[in-house]
Order: structure tokens, then C-alpha cells, then sequence
């Protein structure tokens, strides 16, 4: 087996996709770099495809497919993205359905590594105790497929026309999301986006934290998120809370929203989520794998390495009026798309209980 291959080795191999790209990695000492290099590079340009393996491993992806339409938590953010991308590949979800799974046989596969898995479209990246000469000289030795993939960058994400929608399914919490299409990778106020964000609801101290659960004690979770793509982003409010709160908490949120829109952050405020936003940064870079994934998507997305320092000069330099004039901008509620997640029968459940 593949894996054995590496963890005999004291290492780890593992992938992720995701909505733009498919990352294979793998961990381990630095004396061990040639052979993961070795492993990965030959499973990525000599797969097998044997119909036994595919079969079992649509069996596995459908069973966490299930698992997510039983998590309202996981199923809520792909719904509210199916809606805001609707007639964009952004909207459909990583796993896909069950169909599709199902659907996947030898050919379809090979046809699709074909066309798709080649030096061109393939980014090498590595963090830790390995120096740029010696990864290049791996890659000469163990990337030996000279077959050209293709290229194509997914077409332009058009905005839609704000919606609200309700999913019923037996749960007992109301969960909700209300966002809409901002600002992606290539665009310069994408950080002054992410500064709003911590201010609105990013950590214990944000105002929708301290104002929804602090103040009131009507929800567990709350908090505000951007989902970053290379044109585009999915920027958001999400909470979960019973039925009889979900109102008001709605409420508060609206508050919150109209409070940006019009008041400037206060110096002290923005100080403190420019330090936390430069804190998390920093530390992430802690673990290894966060350095790789952080240098791919830097090369992917402007192409070239935008370094820490950087980075936290722009943030520096973002100002009150900038955090003001965004929230103007992507705080509308009238341009925002909201998503609801509930029981159909809520107080029939809360009886039954």
C-alpha cells in the first residue's frame, strides 16, 4: 500500500480538493524527502484506476456525503453557496452527489487525469528542512510525464439576485446564514474585507459574539466568515440558535450591521483586530503545513510569494475610513442573501422531546 510506504518511514500522506485546486502532500523527516517525493510524484502521474478500488472508494465518499446532509452545520454552507454561485462551477459542492459518485468508472477517471494532471498545471511546494536546489533536483529526477494539461481558469462569477430560502429537515436548532458574493484573491481591499470581518464577528471579542451571546445568551455559535476564491468571495453571518430566538437574533444582527455602516471603528477597536488578524497570520506559520498550502496559494493566486512582512504592512496601513467605506459597501442587507435551516415543525419536536 501507498500509505504503509510512508508511514513505515515515521511520515504522513494525505490530499485535499478544493473548490479551485487538489493539493497531495506529505510529512516527514528530512532524510526521508526523496522517497515521499518519489511516492507522490508516482501517484499522481501513474494511478491505477482499477474499478475494484473505485467502487469501494465511491461507497466511502458517499457514506460522508450522507454524513454531511446529517451535519445542518457542514450542509448549510454548501446550500448558501449553491444559491449565491448558482450557474458558476463555485456553486456545486466539492463531494458532489450521489449520482455523480456513483456515475465515476475507469475511463471517466483516466480521461480526466489526461486531460487535467500535467507539469503545467502542476505546483510544487515545500516547507522545512529542504533547500530549492535539492527540490528541483527531485523534481527533474521523479516528474518525468511531459504530457501538457489543460489550462482553463473557470469562467467570470456573475453576482445573482439576492434570495431567501428555507430548507426544512428534521433538526431541532434553527441554523442561518446571511451573506453575499465580495471581494476574492485579486483584489486589493480583500484584507480590508477580512479587518471588517474580525471586527463584526471573528473571535470572543467581536460585536456579534458579545452582543448575541454575551448580552443576550441566545446562541452558541455565531460568527462571521469569508470564503476566499480567485475572483470572488463568500462573506457571511452564521449562527445557529432554537426556534423561538431565531428572530431576535436576526435583530441584533441587523443592529450590528446598521452600527458599521454608520459609526467609524474606533482607534482602539481597529488597533486590536489589526493585532489579532497579524497574530493569527504569524502563528500559523508555526506548523509546516500551513507555510506549504500558504506559498501555493501566494503563487497561485499573484503569482509570485507575497511575504509576512508584507502583509502586515498592508494591514497597518488600513484605516477607520477604509473599514467604513467597506461596510457600507458589503453590509447592505438588501443585497444579501439569507439561508435558514430548520425543523418544520418545531414546536411538534420540542413536545415530542
Amino acid at each position: 500500500m501507498i500509505s504503509e510506504t510512508i508511514e513505515s518511514f515515521g511520515g504522513y500522506l494525505n490530499a485535499f480538493t478544493s473548490k479551485e485546486n487538489t493539493c497531495y502532500y506529505g510529512r516527514g523527516l528530512a532524510k526521508h524527502i526523496p522517497k515521499t517525493f518519489d511516492v507522490i510524484g508516482d501517484m499522481i502521474q501513474n494511478p491505477l484506476f482499477r474499478q475494484s478500488d473505485i467502487k469501494k472508494e465511491s461507497g466511502v465518499i458517499i457514506d460522508e456525503l450522507n454524513d454531511i446532509e446529517d451535519n445542518p452545520e457542514e450542509l448549510i454552507f454548501d446550500k448558501f453557496e449553491e444559491i449565491l454561485f448558482k450557474g458558476n462551477p463555485l456553486a456545486f459542492p466539492i463531494i458532489g452527489n450521489e449520482s455523480s459518485i456513483a456515475s465515476f468508472n475507469h475511463e471517466a477517471l483516466k480521461e480526466f487525469h489526461s486531460d487535467n494532471y500535467a507539469l503545467n498545471n502542476l505546483l510544487i511546494s515545500a516547507s522545512g528542512d529542504i533547500d530549492h536546489e535539492q527540490l528541483k533536483r527531485l523534481a527533474e529526477k521523479y516528474l518525468t510525464h511531459a504530457n501538457r494539461g489543460k489550462k482553463n481558469r473557470r469562467k467570470w462569477v456573475s453576482p445573482v439576485k439576492n434570495q431567501e430560502v428555507t430548507i426544512f429537515r428534521d433538526i431541532s436548532q434553527v441554523h442561518c446564514i446571511i451573506g453575499r458574493m465580495s471581494y476574492g484573491y485579486k483584489h486589493e481591499e480583500r484584507l480590508v474585507l477580512n479587518l471588517l470581518s474580525q471586527v463584526l464577528g471573528e473571535g470572543s471579542s467581536s460585536r456579534l459574539y458579545q452582543a448575541v451571546r454575551e448580552k443576550e445568551g441566545i446562541t452558541y455559535q455565531i460568527n462571521t466568515f469569508v470564503n476566499s476564491y480567485y475572483d470572488t468571495s463568500a462573506f457571511g453571518v452564521y449562527f445557529s440558535t432554537n426556534d423561538k430566538n431565531s428572530d431576535k437574533a436576526l435583530q441584533i444582527i441587523s443592529k450590528e450591521l446598521k452600527k458599521l455602516k454608520t459609526q467609524r471603528v474606533s482607534d482602539r477597536e481597529l488597533k486590536r483586530v489589526k493585532e489579532c488578524l497579524k497574530g493569527n497570520i504569524i502563528l500559523s506559520l508555526e506548523n509546516t503545513t500551513n507555510r506549504m498550502i500558504r506559498m501555493s496559494n501566494s503563487i497561485l493566486n499573484y503569482n509570485r510569494i507575497i511575504t509576512v512582512d508584507e502583509i502586515i504592512g498592508r494591514i497597518d496601513k488600513i484605516t477607520g475610513d477604509q473599514i467604513l467605506e467597506m461596510a457600507d459597501t458589503v453590509l447592505d442587507e438588501s443585497t444579501m442573501t439569507k439561508v435558514v435551516l430548520r425543523s418544520e415543525n418545531p414546536k411538534e419536536k420540542i413536545i415530542a422531546a
